[in-house]
């Protein structure tokens, strides 16, 4: 014994002397030994030791050492005087007698030593590796005592045996053992989990293997079920008196697998094999022999139908011998799906020959298997994607062929056949598998996949606006019987092929494009046919998506009543009147698409007609600015040519050319330039189109097929042709489609940006993966944004100082209001 005075430092030596000479008090008073209690004050001068060997300062503070020697103390108590008395006992029920007697000893030094050492646990924290104090006596007891030493396990083992062959046994020995490891687990499986649960089931596992394997040889198929369910009657008793709750499920799951694993291995995988192989052995010999065979001509429906009942005869073993269980419904699905998928083959077969009553009798097959149904479904939905494969690549080979004007499939018969192929196989789900839900989901993965990919180089988004245009506009090459059949096929349009659009902006674009040109150069065959388009696309994809082209409609409309007023208004003033009609068509900017425009020098003729209108539209409205297109007109130009006088159609632009040589015999490209005040690349396409193309207006010199700035023209007097009036077109513009996508892109990047903003503002702080999904999941239902264009646009408003980083984690952004 040591006494230390007030405030003195307690060596290391000296401290764990008087600690350990008190531990062994407590073990020999805790093993029911000849010593005499601690006294009031001894108690206080154990825990104040060790209280001040933990709150010294370092490099007097001890509290690791003492947590060590706490786990020690255990650890030599266990090995050395728990472990040996176990031990000794070589009787299974006496073994666990003393496991119970040694445990309640056990828990007894846990509580005093832990009342002394508590101080320890406020001062150290030991690694994650190791357990807390509080822990550490439990610990060491299952390490050394369950995992170290495998006789107790075995003694445990060794009385479940017993029960399962019928012998009476302690059950309160038994439950009590158990109890301990879910006693030393404070709360937590684990300890029973891994070091008695998993040790039970794999015995059990290989009691029942050699139960099984032994009992299906000796006994018929009913004896075997009754004793199986027996076996399980018996376990759950067993789990219900000795071991826990949830072991019962993982109990009753290892005893059907092993004894259904035998069952299934002789009923399902070999005499059903045999009998299927059979089975397939007689189609085959139909087929070869369609004159004599039984189900002659017809092997599919044979083997249909032979399945169906192969599969009921043996869900009568399934249902009435083994009260329905779980797994052997699985073994019997399992071979039969094997099976199945050569049916399902067949079936695919009959698919493309069209033969809906053969597909029934295999869908009800696929019925009685839950994973065969699935299966049939995948392979539904590969025989969708192959067929729109070998479309797609018969439209490019069109494509590529359509130079050399071989035989090939327009973009217009490519949508057509792309409905049609859609309908049918509608049609084959609702006529076989009644509308489930899995064949609609099979065929709209694989239309989605395709509607969002490019055929030939564009778009799918822009063939369906080419196949509406080719309905919708006069003279189109798409003939449909009368109005019903054009408002039928825009309507399968809509319902069927646009809702797999995932860029949606990207089609109202193209199509805004078609539809501005069917309006504006009157190409439209029908009005009602186009509100009624845009009725079934706004129903579809909401108003947002089709307001500008409803305006734009509605511009066309309101420009037929502002004509007949403006010729009203030439009729009360005759002095406007200059011997030239003009149509006007007032668009409203924000509906329509933007147009190329220049100042263009109208002659004298035309600038009076503008001015007579600006009068005009003044006294309908003050607070509306007219911007003027000259690119969009056109006008009839009387030629009046030596052989006979012909009318050219002609943009505004040729118009005001060709006006320029009632005033001069010849000009060269540099006045033609200064009088028009034209683009250079404009000019060009003009002048080719008047001197260089199939009519050739105006005679160039030197005579080449290329316009250069040193060229001059004249007027063609000798110039005639068939026809009265003729059309002279300008050459196309190849980057009308660039312009379309530009345009599409910028306004993405205007929609991204307003996305991002707007989370922002309402987040404040948001991690970057978590605002990349919102903005996604916002901008869907317009296009699919692409990942790369959201974090682009994240730096560019980083930036412009809407958003931060955040200096700790570089991942989170903050709004900057």
């Amino acid at each position: 014994m040591f006494a230390a005075m007030e405030g003195e430092i307690i060596e290391w030596d000296q401290g764990w002397d008087y600690i350990h000479n008190s531990i062994k008090r407590l073990k020999r008073i805790a093993e029911g030994l000849r010593e005499p209690s601690l006294s009031g004050g001894e108690y206080m001068k154990l825990y104040a030791t060790i209280n001040d060997m933990c709150t010294q300062n370092s490099p007097h503070n001890y509290s690791q050492q003492l947590y060590e020697k706490y786990r020690e103390t255990f650890e030599e108590y266990i090995s050395w005087t728990v472990l040996p008395c176990i031990r000794e006992k070589r009787d299974e029920c006496r073994m666990l007698w003393e496991l119970l007697k040694r445990w309640s000893t056990h828990k007894v030094m846990d509580r005093r030593m832990y009342r002394f050492f508590s101080c320890v646990e406020r001062c150290y924290k030991p690694p994650s590796s190791l357990p807390r104090l509080n822990e550490v006596a439990r610990v060491c007891f299952r390490d050394l005592v369950y995992r170290q030493d495998a006789s107790v396990r075995n003694a445990v083992f060794s009385l479940i045996r017993r029960v399962r062959e019928g012998e009476e046994i302690d059950r309160a020995l038994l439950k009590n053992v158990v109890d301990i490891l879910v006693e030393i687990g404070m709360g937590k499986m684990d300890a029973y989990e891994e070091d008695l649960e998993a040790h039970i089931l794999a015995d059990t596992g290989e009691y029942y293997l050699c139960r099984g394997s032994r009992w299906i040889l000796e006994d018929s198929y009913t004896e075997y079920i009754m004793k199986v369910e027996e076996c399980l009657r018996r376990e759950r008793d067993i789990v219900s008196q000795y071991l826990h709750s949830s072991s019962k499920q993982k109990l009753v799951e290892k005893v059907q697998h092993e004894l259904f694993g035998a069952l299934e291995n002789l009923l399902v995988k070999q005499q059903l094999t045999a009998e299927l192989t059979s089975l397939f052995q007689q189609v085959e010999d139909a087929a070869r022999n369609p004159a004599s065979s039984e189900g002659a001509g017809m092997p599919e429906q044979l083997l249909v139908k032979k399945l169906i009942k192969l599969h009921e005869k043996y869900m009568v073993y399934v249902n009435g011998c083994s009260k329905n269980y779980h797994h052997f419904h699985m073994a019997l699905s399992e071979n039969l799906l094997v099976v199945l998928n050569e049916a399902i083959s067949r079936g695919l077969a009959l698919l493309r020959e069209g033969r809906v009553k053969d597909i029934l009798g295999t869908y009800r097959l696929d019925q009685k298997v839950p994973q065969g149904f699935e299966a049939v479904a995948n392979l539904f939905k590969k025989h969708d994607t192959v067929e729109v494969t070998t479309l797609v690549q018969q439209a490019e080979k069109a494509a590529s062929n359509w130079a050399s004007n071989e035989t090939g499939m327009q973009e217009q018969l490519f949508v057509r056949y792309i409905i049609e192929l859609h309908d049918k196989y509608l049609a084959y789900i609702n006529d076989c598998s009644r509308n489930h839900f899995l064949f609609c989901k099979a065929l709209n993965e694989a239309f989605e996949v395709f509607c969002n990919k490019a055929v030939s180089g564009s778009s799918v988004a822009e063939l369906i606006v080419a196949f509406c245009d080719n309905i919708l506009q006069k003279g189109g090459s798409e003939k449909l019987s009368g109005d019903q059949g054009i408002e039928e096929m825009l309507e399968k349009v809509v319902r069927i092929l646009l809702p797999y659009i995932s860029d949606k902006d990207l089609f109202v674009a193209f199509y805004r494009k078609r539809l501005a040109r069917r309006l504006l150069f009157d190409r439209s065959a029908n009005m009602n046919h186009e509100m009624s388009f845009l009725s079934m696309l706004k129903q579809e994809w909401g108003g947002h998506f089709t307001s500008k082209m409803e305006g734009m409609v509605t511009d066309l409309t309101l420009a037929q009543e502002n004509q007949k007023s403006f010729e009203e208004y030439l009729c009360s003033n005759p002095n406007l009147n200059h011997g030239m009609d003009l149509t006007v068509t007032v668009l409203t900017t924000g509906f329509w698409t933007s147009f190329k425009s220049f100042d263009l020098n109208l002659p004298t003729e035309m600038v009076k007609c503008i001015e007579a209108f600006k009068g005009f539209y003044e006294t309908r409205t003050k607070y509306r600015r007219l911007t003027w297109i000259y690119s969009l007109g056109t006008c009839y130009v009387n030629g009046q040519f030596k052989p006979k006088d012909i009318e050219l159609l002609v943009s505004t632009y040729q118009a005001a050319l060709l006006l320029l040589f009632n005033n001069a015999e010849r000009l060269s490209y540099s006045e033609i330039l200064t009088q028009l005040n034209l683009p250079h690349d404009d000019l060009v396409r003009i002048l080719h189109s008047m001197s260089c193309a199939n009519y050739k207006i105006l005679v160039k010199e030197p005579n080449t097929t290329t316009i250069s700035p040193n060229d001059s023209f004249a007027f063609n007097s000798k110039f005639t042709d068939k026809r009265r009036r003729i059309k002279i077109p300008l050459p196309p513009v190849n980057d009308a489609r660039k312009e379309v996508i530009g345009d599409v892109d910028k306004d993405r990047r205007y929609a991204i940006d307003a996305a991002i903003v707007r989370i922002m503002k309402t987040q404040k702080v948001l991690g970057h993966q978590q605002l990349v999904m919102e903005c996604v999941e916002q901008l869907r239902h317009m296009f699919k944004p692409n990942i790369k264009a959201i974090k682009k646009r994240i730096e560019d408003l980083i930036a412009r100082d809407y958003l931060k980083r955040e200096e700790e984690n570089k991942n989170i952004f903050r709004y900057v209001a």
